[in-house]
């Protein structure tokens, strides 16, 4: 017996099974920046690195994107099918904040960091400023992150 499914059906299925798989295929590790707590994604490759939060259309309080790179040096973030406002920290290899950005949605401005990073760290916009978090703070929880690959 064979069971015919719409085209469009299947396609739809299998659009969903991949977004979900591709997210949840990401690691997550607890940073911490003084006594404020953030959970993150850990994109560790280029391909996770290059999809980053694009196409995501909320991201929970706490919640982020820790970006680790291969080498340190000097990053660059842009928000190309990015529907989010987000803020950015490059940290240098012991975890201390470099400089932060602010981020707007659909943009191919690029934001960089002004030493080399090894990681770059992604919040709701204004997640570190409503925590008096600046350059210099320390994030904690880096070596918890899997390697870059």
């Amino acid at each position: 017996m064979r069971i015919a499914f719409p085209k469009r059906a299947l396609a739809a299925v299998v659009f969903v099974l991949l977004a979900a798989g591709a997210r949840a295929e990401l690691p997550e590790i607890t940073l911490s920046i003084g006594k404020h707590k953030i959970t993150a994604e850990v994109a560790s490759t280029d391909a996770q690195r290059s999809q980053g939060l694009m196409h995501r259309r909320m991201l929970p309080e706490n919640r982020g994107m820790l970006f680790v790179f291969p080498e340190v040096a000097m990053h660059g973030m842009w928000m190309m099918n990015t529907y989010l406002p987000l803020s950015v920290a490059f940290l240098d290899v012991n975890g201390a904040i470099i400089n932060i950005a602010d981020m707007q949605p659909h943009t191919r401005d690029t934001h960089d960091t002004v030493k080399p990073a090894k990681y770059a760290l992604e919040t709701n916009q204004g997640w570190f400023k409503k925590r008096g978090v600046k350059p210099g703070a320390k994030v904690e929880g880096l070596d918890r992150a899997p390697p870059a690959r």
